[in-house]
């Protein structure tokens, strides 16, 4: 990734920051922020400011000069890819809005630091909570689950339907889920995203995007549709209800990952043993086997046969019923088994926080929750 300049038009200009005569405008409203300005809202990047921390960078709590408080994503300067990322969501999220994403405040491009402000989700993740990290003491009961689902599936529909061109995020997975002080639902990280043109039936890209979570005919031939986030949103709603994560290798082979899991049971008729136990009952058990079959339509093996986001928000609210038919999803190990026996297979990257012990055989190795492949070409 070569060096990119940045020019800060005049007062009521757009601005723009220009990367190889390529124009990324950035609308009025985003603010432009001073390195100066981010390192006294954070204590100088305190590590107890600290929120959380992915492939290409940190994010830490800031506290603005008007008390106001913020998210700061932090570009990591070792990481090439974060170059491109850091432009791509900036150019993604300035010029959209939608009380189911985050919103982005500003920019930092001073000197080799690059930084990204957004407004400061109280809740943290959908992941933290659902997974069983979260010490903020969430009631995290049936209601709020299906107001999550319903919510995530407003946002995608916001991307793939109202916004021109439509963008496909490419990376809806339980830590992209940010929860406010109500547990409303606010899709983040948009460093992976694509406008997808409304004439293209499909882009044809290098992989990129969290194993566990990618559809088939993406991960194996690198063919990206809207169906890509509908397929990771279906692997999403079956952790909702489930309060499992898609993959865990700490159980025998069988169990090991959810949907493949879940599939077994619908075929047996026995989804209610995969309703998450911690709920006790205090759910409405047939809105719960509605949603996990949801979840199975959102992963059907073929994408054309896969509803549009706009279809799956009608369905998760009642106004539309659950299809009779549903045909047998794009299954993770299905996936693998292609993996080995093709003569070039994909090479994944996982992202290094990856536990050595996970990484003996290939099975275990794209078990790992949360584990991110990347394959864009810098």
């Amino acid at each position: 990734m070569g060096c990119f300049s940045v020019f800060w038009g005049k007062k009521n200009s757009r601005s723009q920051i220009v990367q190889h005569d390529q124009d990324i405008p950035i609308t009025s409203t985003v603010k432009i922020y001073s390195s100066k300005e981010l390192r006294k809202a954070t204590r100088n990047f305190c590590p107890g400011n600290k929120l959380g921390q992915g492939s290409f960078g940190r994010v830490y709590l800031g506290k603005l000069n008007n008390g106001e408080k913020v998210a700061i994503k932090v570009l990591s300067s070792e990481s090439r890819q974060g170059t491109k990322e850091f432009l791509n969501e900036l150019c993604v999220i300035s010029n959209i809005t939608h009380h189911n994403l985050v919103k982005l405040h500003g920019c930092c491009v001073d000197g080799g630091q690059k930084m990204l402000v957004y407004n400061y989700v109280e809740n943290n993740s959908l992941a933290q909570t659902l997974f069983g990290n979260s010490r903020s003491g969430i009631v995290f009961d049936w209601r709020t689950r299906v107001n999550i689902c319903i919510g995530v599936a407003n946002g995608l529909t916001y991307l793939h339907e109202e916004v021109q061109p439509p963008i496909v995020h490419r990376d809806i997975k339980a830590s992209n889920i940010l929860l406010d002080r109500n547990l409303s639902p606010k899709i983040a990280d948009f460093g992976l995203a694509k406008f997808f043109p409304g004439n293209m039936t499909h882009i044809s890209t290098r992989v990129a995007g969290t194993l566990g979570y990618l559809a088939p005919e993406y991960a194996i031939r690198g063919q990206l549709t809207k169906k890509a986030d509908v397929y990771s949103f279906g692997v999403l709603l079956l952790e909702i209800v489930s309060g499992r994560c898609h993959t865990d290798p700490r159980l025998p082979l069988d169990e090991q990952f959810l949907l493949e899991k879940v599939w077994t049971l619908y075929e047996s008729g026995d989804l209610d043993s995969i309703i998450d136990r911690t709920l006790k009952r205090d759910f409405d058990t047939e809105e719960a086997r509605r949603l996990l079959k949801i979840g199975l339509m959102c992963t059907q093996d073929s994408p054309k046969i896969r509803p549009s986001m706009s279809m799956v928000a009608k369905i998760l609210k009642g106004d539309c019923a659950v299809g009779d038919k549903i045909m047998r999803p794009g299954l993770i190990t299905d996936v693998m088994d292609l993996k080995v026996r093709t003569v070039e297979p994909v090479q994944f990257s996982l992202s290094p926080s990856m536990s050595p012990a996970l990484s003996n055989s290939l099975l275990s190795t794209v078990a790992v929750a949360g584990s991110t492949v990347v394959e864009e070409s810098l």
